[in-house]
């Protein structure tokens, strides 16, 4: 999986898979997806297996995935998905234990987001992973800085501690950024530095930790201990 910087065209329409096995939940994404702008529910899928053959064939820009679901699960089915080469597969669960979130990321997700997650800002993720900005929900973005730093060997540390002092002292504050869940936008606001600087800085970031997209640099961030 790859993690791309460029945006997408401001006209074109983003289409989205919605993968659930409850239809009311279905039918509430599919309103609050609805009234975002340049968003396109075109299917939907009630279990894993089903969302292969959904994807395949309607070839989404962006995946809203399930966890528990019957025949074949949401992290599995990230995971062939992701083989295949869908690379912008959102988890959206009502589950948030640390071992669940660490495995739904290291199976490919670009993104894990609550159930409850507000709708402006699931609209946001959505349109931000079809951007080729993956995104985790703030609480889950604390969940993965406990999670990791917890269950990080010693070894792993130094590797990624090592990865992080190529990074100069701006790439350090906008990794940190990332590793907090911030957007390209956010991070810029909060920097104040321009969204393509951001962009600029996160590329070049995402190489130097030998980081295939922002989830990977955010775990290596953590696993250094750069987010103390």
């Amino acid at each position: 999986m790859t993690d791309t910087v460029t945006d997408i065209d401001a006209s074109s329409t983003t289409r989205v898979v919605l993968v659930d096995d409850d239809p009311l939940v279905r039918s509430g994404l599919r309103l609050i997806l609805g009234g975002g702008p340049g968003l396109d529910v075109v299917a939907e899928a009630g279990d894993g297996l089903e969302a292969l053959d959904v994807v395949a064939r309607e070839q989404p820009d962006v995946v809203l995935m399930d966890i528990r679901m019957p025949r074949l699960d949401g992290i599995e089915a990230t995971r062939r998905l992701v083989a295949g080469g869908t690379s912008r597969v959102i988890v959206l669960t009502t589950f948030d234990t640390d071992d669940m979130i660490l495995e739904a990321l290291r199976a490919g997700a670009a993104g894990f987001l609550l159930k409850d997650t507000p709708p402006d800002r699931l609209v946001a993720a959505v349109q931000a992973a079809a951007a080729g900005e993956p995104t985790l929900s703030p609480r889950v973005a604390e969940q993965l800085i406990t999670a990791v730093t917890r269950g990080s060997a010693p070894d792993g540390r130094r590797v990624a501690a090592a990865r992080v002092a190529g990074l100069t002292d701006r790439e350090r504050d906008v990794a940190l950024a990332v590793g907090r869940g911030l957007s390209n936008a956010e991070i810029a606001a909060e920097l104040y530095m321009s969204v393509p600087t951001v962009k600029t800085h996160v590329s070049r970031i995402l190489t130097k930790l030998d980081a295939a997209n922002r989830v990977q640099a955010a775990i290596v961030v953590h696993d250094a201990g750069l987010a103390g």
